[in-house]
C-alpha cells in the first residue's frame, strides 16, 4: 500500500477500496514510503507473519476477523515492551481471484484493532498468492522499553486476563464442534493489552512478554533470557471460563495465541487489576534455570511449546 501513485485500473480500485474501509486510520497510503511521526519516548518496532492454513481457517473465522487476528496479534508485541501504538504497515499476500471487497473487509478487521489501540495504518504492501497471509510490521514508543531480560529471584510472576479460550476453540473446530462463543471471541479477536502493558511497566515490572506460544514455553523464554528459574502454581493459573477440561490448569498452560501478559515484578506488588484488566500471581522467579510446574506443591512433567518447524 506504499508505492508511487496509481492511476485508474485494478491495483487502484484495490487502494482506493482499502482506504474507504480505513478512513481516518489511513490517512496517508499509496506514497513509496511511510512517514513516521515524531514523538516522545524509544521507537521500537515488531513484525509478525499470519498464513492461513496455519494460523487461521476461513472456514472458521471471517477475512475481517482473520486481518483483525493477524494485527492484534502483532501489536501485542508493543504491549510486552510497555509500548503505545504507533501505526502498522501490513504487507498482505490474497489469492489471484480476491475482489477489492474481499480485500477492504480484511482490512477493515485491522482498523479495528487500531480503533482500540490507537495508531493509524501507515502503508504497506498488496501482492497474490496462493492462499491469504499477512505480515504486520508494527511501530510503537516507549518511555522505558520492557524486556524478557530482567527479571529477578524473588520477584513474582503475574498474568493478565484468562487463559486456555483460544486452544478451547481450537480443540472444538478440530473436533468437528462449535466452540464455545467466549473461546471462539478469544480465538478470533484476542485483544492486545498495551493499557495494561504501560501500567505494569509504570509500577515496576522487571520483565514482561506476550503469551504467543503458551504460558510453559514462553515463561521458559524469559527465563532463559533474563537466566532465572521460574516456578509456576497451576492452581492459580486464571483459566477461561470455556474451558472444559478435567485439568483445566494444565489445559490453560499448553494453550498458546492467548495474547495476555506474562510480567515479572517486585514481591511487594500486590494489585490484582491492571488498567482495567484481571491480574493474578501464578507463581515466583528463583534462582536457577528453566520452569517448574507446580501442582499441589509437586512438580508436574512440562509440556511442549509450539513449534512452528516441527
Amino acid at each position: 500500500m506504499t508505492g508511487s501513485r496509481l492511476g485508474p485500473g485494478p491495483e487502484f480500485d484495490r487502494i482506493r477500496s482499502i482506504a474507504a474501509a480505513l478512513g481516518p486510520l489511513a490517512p496517508n497510503i499509496g506514497d513509496d514510503c511511510a512517514v513516521i511521526p515524531d514523538g516522545t519516548g524509544t521507537l521500537v518496532a515488531s513484525t509478525d507473519t499470519s498464513v492461513e492454513g496455519v494460523h487461521f481457517r476461513l472456514d472458521w473465522i471471517s477475512l475481517e476477523e482473520a486481518g483483525y487476528r493477524a494485527a492484534a496479534s502483532a501489536i501485542s508485541d508493543l504491549a510486552a515492551a510497555g509500548a503505545r501504538v504507533v501505526g502498522i504497515l501490513a504487507a498482505v499476500s490474497a489469492p489471484a481471484g480476491a475482489s477489492p471487497e474481499e480485500l477492504a473487509s480484511w482490512m477493515r478487521g485491522v482498523g479495528a484493532v487500531l480503533e482500540s489501540t490507537g495508531g493509524v495504518v501507515l502503508g504497506g504492501d498488496l501482492t497474490a498468492g496462493e492462499r491469504w497471509s499477512a505480515t504486520i510490521t508494527v511501530l510503537g514508543r516507549a518511555d522505558r522499553v520492557m524486556r524478557r531480560s530482567g527479571a529477578h529471584a524473588g520477584d513474582g510472576v503475574w498474568v493478565t486476563g484468562k487463559l486456555g479460550g483460544a486452544r478451547a476453540a481450537l480443540h472444538a473446530w478440530t473436533a468437528g464442534r462449535t466452540p464455545d462463543p467466549a473461546a471462539r471471541e478469544s480465538f478470533a479477536r484476542p485483544v492486545p493489552r498495551i493499557a495494561a502493558g504501560m501500567w505494569l511497566m509504570q509500577r515496576g515490572a522487571t520483565a514482561m512478554m506476550d503469551l504467543s506460544d503458551g504460558l510453559a514455553g514462553d515463561a521458559g523464554h524469559l527465563a532463559a533470557a533474563s537466566e532465572v528459574g521460574i516456578e509456576i502454581d497451576l492452581e492459580r493459573v486464571p483459566v477461561h471460563p470455556s474451558v472444559g477440561a478435567l485439568d483445566r490448569g494444565l489445559f490453560a498452560a499448553r494453550g498458546g495465541e492467548d495474547y495476555e501478559l506474562l510480567a515479572c515484578l517486585p514481591s511487594s506488588f500486590a494489585e490484582s487489576d491492571a488498567a482495567g484488566v484481571s491480574l493474578t500471581r501464578i507463581g515466583s522467579v528463583v534462582a536457577g534455570q528453566g520452569v517448574r510446574l507446580l501442582r499441589g506443591g509437586k512438580t508436574i512433567p512440562l509440556p511442549s511449546s509450539y513449534n512452528h518447524f516441527a
